[in-house]
């Protein structure tokens, strides 16, 4: 199937279908060049995926996409970057390769690399990538992690693993003990080759259980993208440490927002506590993740407005807050006629934090629609009440 899809014609036909429904493309055909039109469907389809996700594989002509599981689950190109710039040396070894997009961001810091794929098709399809992308410093083996590793001689600078975390039915699993490979097991095994381990697991797995499971873990990386948690990324060594050092940084298309603190930190920060102020501040999705909620009050000098409410106000503008910012307008009970009172033209942003209601029931009652430049932020106060924080996004540069 490879073959055929490489051909002229029918990497013309992809492309200038780009923009054009499956079904309706399947209407008017059966199939094209001897291929049927679902498998050219579904590499349209991933095409449109990879426009945003993998812009070096959408610009490259003749990229075979892999299926539509492999779509989702593979790393985008940004994050793929964001894991190669914190390694290089000579050699490395990513054990699940998969699609091949962090392999192929790894192989631009490595002198060589193996990538390591069990699936036979996605193997032969990604390999045939390799050589169109121009990689030509790795080599590639269909086998498992594991049949790898015990028949592995030598050492390398770097091991780069992505467990699977669906069993096999396809259900979810939120521990690494039930991901494929068993990465508790093995990770003692890649110690013994590699001077450095990173581990791929998926916002889902709990971090303080991860730790707990995982030996010789020295820092993690938490990393979001346009405030989406995408994934926490575990570095094991030979000498681990007792006091894990954490990165998280929220990548968007203007800047980096970067927060590093320590395991020690975080048990020991305070935060402080205060009514709405002046401005209010919301931490982006890799601070929520860490559980950084009393670190964050005390390093960037904002309140907190209740224990279990992570939102927070200052007097004075804290520029370099990791996260959105907003200016408060005023702050009102949970009351549906003073809302349509302040907010007349019946539009508003609303987000809950700590609220007895979710958003459509705040949205039923209030008959917000969503929209405009007002921000609702529905939450519970220090004297356990219902409030609504009306603001509008805050301007940092001022």
């Amino acid at each position: 199937m490879i073959e055929k899809l490489l051909d002229k014609d029918v990497q013309n036909f992809i492309l200038e279908n780009e923009n054009a429904d499956p079904f309706a493309l399947s209407l008017k055909n059966k199939e094209f060049k001897d291929i049927p039109i679902k498998e050219l469907a579904a590499q349209i389809a991933a095409r449109k995926v990879a426009k945003t996700k993998l812009p070096s594989w959408y610009n490259t002509y003749s990229i075979i996409y892999p299926p539509k599981i492999s779509m989702e689950q593979c790393s985008s190109e940004l994050t793929a970057i964001y894991k190669s710039n914190l390694v290089s040396g000579q050699s490395f070894i990513d054990l699940t390769g998969g699609a091949g997009v962090d392999t192929w961001a790894f192989s631009k810091r490595f002198d060589k690399g193996s990538y390591i794929e069990q699936n036979e098709n996605l193997h032969s399809l990604t390999e045939n990538n390799f050589g169109i992308l121009g990689v030509d410093n790795l080599t590639t083996q269909n086998t498992t992690a594991e049949r790898f590793i015990e028949g592995f001689e030598g050492s390398v600078d770097f091991i780069y693993i992505d467990p699977a975390r669906r069993d096999k039915n396809q259900n979810r699993v939120f521990q690494f003990s039930d991901c494929e490979p068993n990465i508790e097991e093995l990770l003692p095994k890649l110690l013994n080759i590699a001077d450095k381990v990173m581990i791929k697991a998926s916002p889902m797995l709990d971090i303080d259980l991860s730790l707990k499971s995982l030996s010789n873990i020295s820092a993690v990386h938490i990393v979001s993208v346009g405030n989406d948690c995408k994934e926490v990324l575990y570095f094991a060594d030979t000498r681990g440490s007792e006091n894990v050092e954490f990165t998280t940084i929220n990548l968007t298309t203007s800047n980096e927002e970067v927060f590093k603190f320590s395991q020690s930190d975080l048990t020991k920060s305070i935060a402080h506590y205060t009514s709405p102020q002046n401005y209010l501040y919301e931490p982006n999705a890799s601070i929520m993740k860490a559980g950084a909620f009393q670190l964050v009050s005390e390093q960037f000098n904002v309140g907190k407005l209740h224990q279990h409410t992570h939102l927070y106000t200052s007097e004075k503008l804290q520029e370099n807050f990791p996260g959105r910012v907003f200016k408060i307008e005023t702050v009102i009970n949970y009351d549906k006629k003073l809302v349509a009172k302040l907010i007349p033209e019946g539009k508003a942003n609303i987000a809950t934090r700590n609220f007895k209601d979710d958003v459509a029931q705040i949205r039923k009652k209030t008959k917000l629609k969503d929209g405009g430049d007002k921000y609702i932020f529905a939450c519970t106060n220090l004297d356990n009440k219902p409030i609504m924080i009306i603001c509008t996004k805050a301007n940092k540069a001022l």
